[in-house]
């Protein structure tokens, strides 16, 4: 799946399994060195690569694999009450490239959960922007980006695992499965309208497709990412 082998999966239990993730990223220290490009490549999928993306598992294993969808390449992500993530290690300083681009699509919403809750916190599709607290692990904060089934496009709530990360609804159940959208999103504004402060750098972005708390199944689509100046 990848072109690193995958880390050993991780199943822990009980209320903050997803919500690991983000102190998990934030005490990865050791990244590449800050880019200054006014476009800073994340996720090269169309081209088929996986380059850069390490894997997270929390329930069992959501499958990600690059596929051809009609005329693009993509990673295609399949959840049957799993959650696992994709992540990818860079600093970027959003005073230079503060856009977050990304395309996406989803083939099923998740009906009849409450997202703000602990046994609703499952997403057809989410992308993680982490910011790391260094040291202090505990103050790593996050931004998701999810497609909900159940909330209004601009809704924001905080997560239901841990308050230091935020979910905002792009995508909605008003846009119909099946249909690529494409994204971009001020990651520096999203970050002080959110947490009242200005945000230091990125220090990683993670995707992940996940059913577990509803045991339901998700399939998703991811198109390339990246940051840009403009």
């Amino acid at each position: 799946m990848t072109t690193q082998p995958p880390s050993e999966p991780c199943r822990t239990s009980g209320q903050g399994r997803k919500a690991s993730l983000i102190p998990l990223l934030g005490l990865m220290l050791v990244v590449p060195a800050i880019a200054t490009a006014e476009r800073i490549e994340i996720g090269r999928f169309s081209v088929g690569s996986l380059e850069g993306w390490g894997h997270k598992s929390f329930v069992s294993e959501t499958l990600y694999t690059l596929q051809q969808d009609g005329n693009r390449r993509a990673l295609r992500a399949d959840s049957q009450a799993s959650a696992s993530g994709l992540y990818y290690r860079a600093r970027i300083d959003l005073n230079r490239t503060p856009y977050l681009n990304w395309s996406w699509r989803v083939d099923n919403l998740l009906p009849g959960h409450d997202e703000r809750t602990k046994a609703g916190d499952d997403y057809s599709a989410r992308i993680y922007v982490v910011f790391s607290g260094g040291l202090m692990f505990w103050r790593t904060r996050a931004i998701n980006y999810v497609w909900s089934s159940n909330q209004p496009v601009g809704s924001e709530w905080p997560n239901a695992f841990t308050a230091n990360a935020r979910m905002i609804a792009v995508r909605s159940s008003a846009t119909a499965p099946g249909i690529w959208v494409s994204e971009k999103r001020d990651v520096r504004a999203d970050y002080r309208r959110l947490f009242g402060t200005d945000p230091g750098l990125a220090e990683a972005v993670a995707i992940m497709t996940d059913s577990d708390n509803t045991g339901l199944a998700a399939r998703a689509w991811y198109g390339d990412i990246w940051f840009s100046s403009e």
